[in-house]
């Protein structure tokens, strides 16, 4: 981005037929109806606390938050889906009758451990079995660094392919088309535009703190960061692995802050893979998706925006 832009902290997530933006201090979800009608539904975030301004700590707080918060804008989405209503089943009136209000709240963070233990299986357990069975040395340094290089290109590879089949289904490419209006709704913020259809059109659809470039970060830095603990068995290592998720997560968010407002080659040069990757979660919107991105902006509070993503 070039001099005189104007960095913001409000990030957001494509949602069913929707988005949500996050600012500092509340996040909207805006979503088309069926009969076109767009609703808003605008939720006041939690208070900032100490350990949510130490570097690395933050980055391990905001991607919690971000998770569960994303997942719960999800659900919200799905509400609006046209669809038959279905009896609720026996098992379903069961949970109903034991948890009572809190079964919402249940199946929310439910699905996130899912969510979790879905993408620790897919990205890192699975490269680090394939990778086992190559024929490195396990005891020199350079069977270590091998061992670990070859994992991170299978990790990266997997995250390709998955990218690649989603892309595939015609829903999830209404999901990438509003990702898309998410980005250049943004960019025009950014670059002190009325936030008009005609004015977001003329922007990309990439955005430099997307959440694809994080998690092709993760993905960089986690090839370095395992390196260090050594190659052992495959328990020793998954164990090891899940417990560095956290860190790995925590500095690629810094490193990704540092990235989404800086000017310098060397930030460039790291932000091109994520912004190469973002070619297959994005797609050019039409204009009811940018319509929507913009009333999700414009009920984010942004005033006092000094914490940037």
């Amino acid at each position: 981005m070039g001099t005189g832009i104007k960095k913001t902290s409000v990030g957001g997530q494509a949602l069913i037929e929707g988005l949500m933006m996050m600012g500092p201090k509340n996040a909207a979800i805006a979503i088309r109806k069926p009969d076109g009608e767009i609703v808003v539904d605008i939720r006041n975030l939690p208070p900032k606390t100490v350990l949510s301004r130490i570097p690395v700590i933050r980055g391990i707080i905001a991607f919690i938050r971000q998770m569960t918060l994303g997942i719960k804008a999800l659900m919200y989405s799905a509400e609006f889906i046209d669809m038959e209503e279905e009896k609720p089943s026996r098992f379903e009136e069961f949970l109903k009758k034991v948890f009572g209000d809190k079964l919402t709240d249940l199946v929310i963070y439910f699905a996130v451990l899912i969510a979790i233990a879905f993408s620790v299986g897919l990205f890192i357990v699975l490269p680090n079995v394939i990778a086992y069975f190559l024929g490195f040395s396990k005891t020199d340094a350079r069977g270590v660094i091998l061992y670990n290089l070859f994992e991170g290109v299978i990790r990266i590879g997997i995250f390709f392919a998955y990218l690649a089949l989603a892309s595939q289904m015609k829903d999830i490419k209404r999901v990438w088309m509003y990702h898309g209006a998410e980005h250049k709704t943004i960019h025009a913020y950014e670059h002190g535009e009325e936030l008009t259809v005609e004015n977001v059109k003329k922007y990309s659809t990439k955005h430099p703190r997307c959440g694809t470039s994080f998690l092709f970060l993760v993905m960089i830095i986690s090839v370095i960061m395992f390196s260090f603990v050594g190659w052992h068995s495959m328990l020793v290592n998954i164990l090891l692995r899940i417990l560095l998720i956290p860190l790995v997560a925590g500095i690629s968010y810094e490193i990704l802050k540092i990235a989404g407002r800086s000017e310098l080659k060397i930030m460039n040069i790291l932000r091109a893979p994520g912004l190469a990757f973002q070619r297959f979660t994005t797609r050019e919107p039409d204009d009811s998706m940018i319509e929507v991105a913009i009333t999700a902006f414009n009920n984010v509070t942004i005033e006092n925006d000094n914490d940037k993503w």
